[in-house]
């Protein structure tokens, strides 16, 4: 169901730099990416680059514009040394300068979804009433629902946000490896997340490739061929 609301403008005018580059810009970064098995401990990722790809995970797209997840951005080599055993010891880690953590909301209460809307109302400027009575729709629907039903439903829009910083770091030439495999009750416990409404869900180690040391960085990305994984109607 799309609400009626009015929407903040957007620029339609591009960036000089954004115009200049070739449109299969993207494409071609993508095909540079892989998941990096043997980061660079020497080489950090520049903070404006960090920023950029934290932007975009901010910027993505989210289920009723709820934005259910928040990041945690570990640079503490302590804290990261912590949880490297609970994530089967892959070096990523600790080996890359950053480790984004995605941690989706518990739970959606009548405060959440509130506070979302109040924030809609205030950057906007303005009251719906489309708007409002989506709003209220909600109100009616989340809380009720069992706690677990809305964390998963909130972990996948987490998973939207990792996804949107995957393409922001190709795009920055910096890599990353997103990963699941990790014990979330043990990783909770590290940062507090419990307390906070919180429940990990994913982990994005960024750094940069440590060419001679990776077994996968020079072998073909496989994929399946467009006619076997894409469907006209």
């Amino acid at each position: 169901m799309t609400p009626t609301a009015t929407l903040a403008p957007h620029s339609n005018t591009a960036s000089a730099e954004a115009q200049e580059l070739p449109s299969d810009a993207l494409i071609e970064r993508l095909q540079w990416r892989y998941a990096a098995k043997k980061m660079d401990p020497a080489k950090a990722v520049p903070q404006n680059k960090v920023e950029r790809i934290l932007e975009a995970a901010r910027l993505a797209p989210t289920s009723s514009g709820l934005q259910p997840y928040e990041i945690f951005v570990v640079t503490n080599t302590e804290v990261r040394q912590r949880i490297k055993p609970i994530a089967w010891n892959q070096g990523q880690i600790t080996d890359g300068s950053h480790l984004l953590v995605f941690a989706a909301w518990d739970n959606y209460t009548t405060d959440r979804i509130n506070m979302m809307f109040d924030l809609t109302n205030t950057v906007r400027g303005v009251k719906n009433e489309g708007w409002e009575n989506y709003r209220n729709m909600l109100l009616g629907m989340y809380p009720q629902r069992d706690a677990e039903v809305n964390h998963q439903h909130a972990a996948r829009q987490a998973y939207i946000g990792m996804t949107a910083a995957m393409l922001a770091a190709a795009f920055e030439e910096v890599d990353c490896t997103p990963m699941e495999g990790f014990d979330s009750k043990a990783l909770d416990e590290i940062l507090d997340l419990r307390a906070r409404g919180l429940r990990s869900v994913a982990i994005l180690p960024l750094g940069y490739r440590e060419s001679d040391k990776d077994w996968l960085v020079n072998l073909t990305k496989v994929r399946r061929p467009r006619e076997q994984f894409i469907t006209e109607v």
